[in-house]
């Protein structure tokens, strides 16, 4: 009986040619922050929103986001200029528990937000008396935004468990 057999070849680790960001880094912190920013502006911008509590915790939420997002935006292009690796467990851990915070305080004010929303727009049925449009819209950026943190938290949690 003629069977190959699987072989195991091991590989040289080569070094990274990109400075050695880490996992949390990248375009993806745009995509937070420019979702964070974008909802809260909208958020801020009607005059009624602080007259409900998840509305509050939304702006709140995506303030938060957005600072952290533009952060790890700063600490990204700074390892890119003195080129220097955030492949270190700490730094790792830092964004790994930083993402894992602000994705969960995002989708939690997104839900109570959305929850609202619907009871204003369908169950009361009073959005020509509000900003319906606002809150809709500042609801699903800060939806995009736990969206695009997620991959992020998820990806450093990965990869400090496999270490």
């Amino acid at each position: 009986m003629n069977v190959s057999h699987a072989s195991v070849h091991p590989v040289e680790d080569l070094p990274t040619t990109d400075g050695g960001l880490g996992i949390g880094g990248g375009n993806n912190n745009n995509n937070e922050f420019v979702s964070a920013v974008m909802g809260l502006c909208i958020m801020a911008t009607t005059s009624d929103f602080p007259s409900v509590t998840a509305f509050c915790y939304l702006v709140a939420a995506t303030g938060l986001q957005s600072v952290w997002s533009i952060s790890q935006a700063i600490i990204d292009i700074y390892a890119l200029l003195v080129r220097r690796s955030l492949q270190n467990y700490h730094v790792v851990c830092l964004f790994a528990i930083g993402d894992g915070i602000t994705s969960t305080l995002t989708f939690a004010a997104a839900c109570a937000s959305a929850g609202i929303t619907v009871l204003i727009d369908n169950d009361l049925n009073s959005c020509a008396h509000n900003h319906c449009l606002q809150f809709e819209t500042a609801t699903a950026m800060a939806f995009i935004s736990w969206f695009t943190t997620l991959p992020s938290f998820l990806l450093n949690f990965w990869s400090l468990a496999s270490r």
